[in-house]
């Protein structure tokens, strides 16, 4: 039971809902005990046949200051391959091969048409709440940029799963992300799934001692949040009743 006299249901409920993709943090470390108790909670996550398919790089100090001057190189490159006229194609065949994504999956796919008006509701709401009008390319590109320094966070994770059991290792690993942000909501920290963040795993695994059989899915931003607007954004969810598959009839 929690302190305050809650019940669990009602504590969870109170987490799940005030759990945000924090877009600014604090300049604040994170203390090394806070994230062993995150992680020992989160080992508890379910998975198929309890294999656990999934490992965690944790980057910080130096380290996390590497990967985040590495990656925002390869997305300044990428940013230049879309420049118009002369010099904007001088710019991509000088920086094409470090701008070309080296990920173990797509980052970038067309949503089908079901899902986009929700992703449109939620870009156009993220960039009206900035100030960012819609024909603003490059203050869209500033905004994006900030993924790869991660949002200023104190530590980024990046999330591997193993490849042989496919979506289901993909599907353990959500489990065992949600189930790490919880437990970091609780303790006051915020973080940010980045999926933008597996785009290049070049840099990452020059860092880590990736094991062969493990992709990089993921990254996650980790650490307190700070009082910028951008993180009051929330975009809402569906309603229950949208989510349910009707039963045939007859």
């Amino acid at each position: 039971m929690a302190d305050s006299g809650d019940s669990e249901a009602e504590t969870l409920a109170r987490l799940l809902r005030a759990r945000r993709s924090v877009r600014d943090f604090a300049a604040r470390e994170v203390p090394a005990q806070l994230i062993a108790a995150i992680l020992d909670d989160a080992r508890w996550a379910p998975s198929w046949s309890n294999t656990q398919p999934y490992r965690i790089a944790i980057a910080s100090g130096a380290l996390k200051d590497r990967l985040k001057e590495q990656l925002v190189a390869r997305y300044d490159a990428a940013t230049k391959l879309q420049g118009g006229g002369l010099p904007g194609k001088l710019a991509a065949f000088l920086t094409r091969r470090k701008a070309l994504p080296d990920g173990d999956f797509a980052t970038r796919f067309e949503y089908p048409e079901e899902l986009t008006p929700r992703r449109r509701a939620t870009g156009f709401g993220l960039y009206s709440l900035l100030g960012i009008a819609r024909n603003d390319i490059a203050a869209r590109n500033r905004q994006m940029r900030r993924n790869f320094e991660f949002f200023g966070a104190p530590m980024a994770l990046f999330i591997f799963v193993r490849q042989e059991l496919g979506v289901y290792s993909v599907l353990d690993a959500g489990i065992f992300l949600q189930s790490l942000m919880l437990s970091a909501q609780a303790r006051g920290l915020a973080t940010c799934a980045e999926g933008a963040l597996a785009t290049w795993a070049g840099p990452v695994r020059e860092a880590f001692a990736v094991p062969p059989a493990y992709k990089l899915l993921c990254g996650l931003a980790l650490g307190w949040p700070s009082d910028h607007v951008v993180n009051t954004f929330n975009p809402g969810r569906a309603d229950v009743a949208e989510m349910l598959i009707p039963a045939r009839r007859g």
